[in-house]
């Protein structure tokens, strides 16, 4: 099923727009960590756009997340590859995640989180983020407290400094920023 399909069908499940603009930007961040390893971009960035598929269901079951969403699509028919790595990144399932899909997606998710906060905060503009900014707030627990920063760290395990990962992250999500309305 082609990217646009897909989107349309995530559109039909997820109500919140908080949430829409939160998976375009781990979509955003993906497509540029395939980039950067050779990778197919748009497989990479489809796992993106559709992790929390099953948000609406599942916002009140954190447990059921992920598994819930790997069920839906099934049915839409991405590759497996993809159902995998979505089904993956919840820990609650202890599914490891050896390929770089699944430990990409595990990590770009909360660092989107973490970008977005900062350029809340700073204009709500990602433009006036840099990498120093993130990295000095990802020392402090209290800013966007909800970001995950041990998630974020797995992109040690895909060879990528956390400078060089917040890099392609901001540099990704500036490049949509029109459509993140940031």
């Amino acid at each position: 099923m082609e990217r646009e399909k897909l989107f349309q069908e995530l559109k039909k499940r997820v109500k919140e727009e908080s949430i829409i603009k939160h998976m375009l930007a781990v979509e955003a961040i993906m497509r540029a960590l395939a980039k950067k390893f050779n990778k197919d971009e748009g497989e990479q960035g489809v796992a993106g756009l559709l992790h929390d598929i099953d948000y609406d269901p599942t916002k009140d079951s954190p447990k059921l997340h992920s598994i819930v969403g790997a069920k839906i699509l099934e049915k839409m028919g991405p590759d497996e590859t993809i159902v995998q790595a979505i089904k993956s990144r919840n820990g609650a399932h202890g599914i490891p995640r050896r390929t770089l899909i699944k430990k990409a997606l595990y990590a770009a998710d909360p660092v989107s989180g973490l970008t977005t906060t900062g350029a809340i905060i700073k204009d709500k503009k990602f433009e006036n983020v840099d990498k120093d900014f993130v990295l000095k707030r990802f020392q402090e627990k209290r800013f966007a407290k909800g970001v995950n920063r041990d998630q974020i760290d797995i992109c040690k395990e895909l060879e990528l400094s956390l400078k060089e990962f917040v890099e392609i992250a901001l540099s990704a999500m500036n490049e949509i920023h029109k459509e993140l309305g940031l």
